[in-house]
């Protein structure tokens, strides 16, 4: 099971940093990107934690998702599995048989990765502008190692406290 160091944040708008501000900090300190994705995630009834099937635009292929992570506005813990899926469709007709449909997530991905975290810039349909950061953790590496890694990150790109937010975008778009 992967490990990450989770923080979401809005970008723009009163409490948000400056998009343009934001995209040249990232550009300026990143190892690798961008890369841009374009994703579909459809999120199934799951009686612990998320599970999700995400789609790329484009690829045949996909990947089912299994995760577990609080909410809420500090960097937290996420633990995952990702599973290779060779016919989406298949499954998700199979899943929404059997689970049903939470929700689904359409959005514009930007990543980039600044040592060992991924920072993704998401425009999220029907919700706006985000940044996330998810620090990899190594097996051997702690959560606190992690949670002061996410911790710089977000001095070094001026995220403000009053822009994290605490949910998935799933909930944000159910609610």
């Amino acid at each position: 099971m992967g490990r990450n160091v989770e923080i979401k944040a809005q970008v723009g708008g009163e409490a948000g940093p400056d998009p343009g501000e934001l995209l040249a900090t990232v550009e300026a300190l990143a190892d690798d990107g961008p890369h841009v994705l374009r994703q579909q995630d459809t999120f199934f009834g799951c009686a612990h934690g998320r599970l999700k099937l995400r789609r790329l635009e484009g690829d045949r292929e996909a990947e089912l998702i299994y995760y577990q992570r609080p909410d809420g506005l500090e960097p937290r813990e996420s633990s995952y599995v990702l599973a290779p899926v060779g016919d989406p469709e298949s499954l998700a007709a199979a899943l929404t048989g059997a689970l049903g449909v939470q929700g689904i997530v359409r959005k514009r991905r930007t990543l980039y990765r600044i040592g060992q975290t991924r920072v993704h810039l998401d425009e999220v349909e029907g919700l706006g502008s985000f940044l996330e950061l998810e620090v990899v953790l190594a097996p051997e590496q702690s959560r606190e190692g992690g949670f002061e890694i996410a911790g710089e990150l977000m001095r070094r790109l001026g995220i403000p406290r009053q822009s994290l937010v605490a949910e998935a975008y799933v909930d944000l778009l159910i609610a």
